[in-house]
């Protein structure tokens, strides 16, 4: 399709056109922050202070970065930070600069106003895949230092900045070459396309304003050779590339396997296992997403699902798992005997899990047992997906004024939780909780020894994303009270 004549002025305006425009006119207020957080990494002494005080005044920023903060992914399981400058301590200068740049770059464009429709959906979808970028460069580069994931995570998430900036002016050549964008199909005729409205690439215009803001070198490097061999420009190459693919329909199958296994050889893995890493890194993607307050992109992440066609079963990966039978009677039975010959409590446990993981059908349950104050919930056993993740950072505090974990223990009685976002369990699902439990629902029943709590017993299919019904929560508290009945029978009742 041919450009309006609007137009003609094009080859005037090119990359230092648009990235003052976008600078001074568009996106002041981040180009601001970015270059006075790139200013402060140069002064080790000062910039910890001068961070917490440069925030101070944007109360959202500030709960955004704090949410980020004492997330499941940053958190490590230190106690929860209420300060700018407590997390610049706890998590270090580096990653606490570049949370504040992502909230940053994520509220300045999720709140781009007079979109129409058509450039909105562009920005979203574009955003959601830098953001799932992001995420899977920093786990290709898991077993290298924080510092370098940390400057990996924002160069992936910053490598198409000028598309994003463009399409959030809501300009008339940005509403233009959606219009003509919407009607090609031949990704050669888009590019001249972009050429004829900006005058330059949108690769040319990240790079123009990765400059003019000063970024970091890794970023400026990844965009004007990123076929260098090193691992973090590698990283964030295939990291976008997997990320554009996944977000095609239909899917580009024979492309997206080469990008795997090259991404596979690079990490010395089978792609299996990469598959398997990928899908638990797009579960906390999401988790991310909304600890950011960028909900709105979590419908458009790249869908990983169905990576899972052909994972090989040994691989600590997303299996689905379906309701199972045969499996419950034989476990029950199984514990039935237990009762009858007093067995120990990790035979008891250990029976009722493999029931409620293979005979319920979800992805992974765990029993947590109290802390000898009683004031927090620790993993002992967990079967499933992401076990040992779990085990390390599944603990749960017992001290919130909304406390569901609590309620569980008091009234003695297991709880379905199963629309976590409904007005029914809202209030009880702090920031800490949504990270480490599934946004699709889940179920938790007291364990009990001679009517007093010693623990919980804990199912979701988080790996999968499926909702969990009625029936299998009646199953799953048949293994429960069957397995507080064993352990009653052990202690001699």
């Amino acid at each position: 399709m041919k450009l309006s004549n609007n137009q003609s002025n094009a080859k005037s305006k090119g990359v230092d056109y648009w990235t003052k425009r976008i600078s001074d006119q568009e996106m002041p207020a981040l180009c601001s922050t970015v270059k006075t957080l790139e200013k402060l990494a140069k002064d080790d002494v000062s910039s910890l202070s001068i961070l917490g005080k440069s925030v101070m005044h944007d109360n959202a920023l500030t709960s955004r970065i704090l949410r980020v903060a004492n997330s499941a992914t940053y958190s490590k399981g230190v106690s929860h930070v209420t300060t700018v400058s407590r997390a610049s301590v706890v998590l270090g200068f580096d990653t606490i600069r570049n949370i504040c740049i992502t909230a940053k770059l994520l509220s300045s464009l999720l709140e781009s106003e007079g979109l129409t429709p058509g450039v909105y959906q562009r920005l979203i979808k574009l955003m959601a895949r830098a953001f799932q970028a992001a995420m899977l460069a920093k786990m290709m580069l898991r077993d290298h230092d924080e510092e370098l994931q940390e400057e990996v995570f924002i160069a992936s998430l910053l490598y198409h900045l000028g598309e994003s900036a463009f399409w959030s002016t809501g300009c008339d050549e940005a509403v233009e070459l959606d219009a003509s964008m919407a009607e090609c199909e031949d990704p050669i005729q888009e590019k001249a396309m972009i050429r004829e409205v900006l005058g330059t690439s949108f690769n040319t215009l990240s790079l123009g304003i990765a400059r003019n803001w000063g970024l970091g070198d890794v970023l400026l490097k990844s965009l004007s050779n990123p076929n260098q061999r090193t691992p973090e420009i590698r990283s964030i190459y295939l990291a976008n590339q997997i990320s554009e693919l996944l977000a095609q329909d239909p899917l580009p199958a024979e492309l997206l396997q080469q990008r795997l296994k090259q991404t596979a050889d690079m990490l010395e893995i089978k792609v299996d296992e990469l598959k398997g890493r990928m899908i638990r890194c797009s579960n906390a993607t999401k988790k991310l997403a909304e600890a950011y307050g960028a909900k709105v992109l979590v419908e458009h992440l790249p869908n990983p699902k169905h990576l899972t066609k052909d994972l090989n079963a040994k691989v600590d990966a997303p299996l689905v798992r379906m309701p199972d039978m045969n499996e419950q009677l034989k476990k029950l039975r199984e514990l039935t005997n237990c009762a009858m010959v007093k067995a120990d409590f990790n035979q008891v446990i250990t029976t009722t899990l493999e029931g409620i993981l293979t005979g319920v059908g979800v992805d992974r349950c765990g029993v947590l047992l109290l802390s000898p104050n009683r004031k927090r919930l620790q993993p002992r056993v967990v079967l499933g997906d992401g076990a040992e993740q779990m085990k390390n950072e599944f603990i749960i505090t017992l001290e919130q004024p909304q406390c569901l974990f609590c309620d569980c223990i008091d009234l003695k009685q297991p709880m379905f939780v199963d629309e976590p976002s409904s007005p029914k369990w809202r209030l009880y699902m702090d920031d800490d909780l949504k990270n480490k439990t599934s946004s699709t629902g889940f179920m938790i029943s007291p364990l009990l020894v001679e009517q007093k709590v010693i623990g919980i017993i804990y199912a979701d299919r988080d790996s999968t994303d499926r909702k969990l019904d009625q029936s299998e929560f009646d199953n799953f508290t048949h293994f429960s009270q069957l397995a507080n009945v064993c352990l009653s029978a052990a202690m001699g009742h």
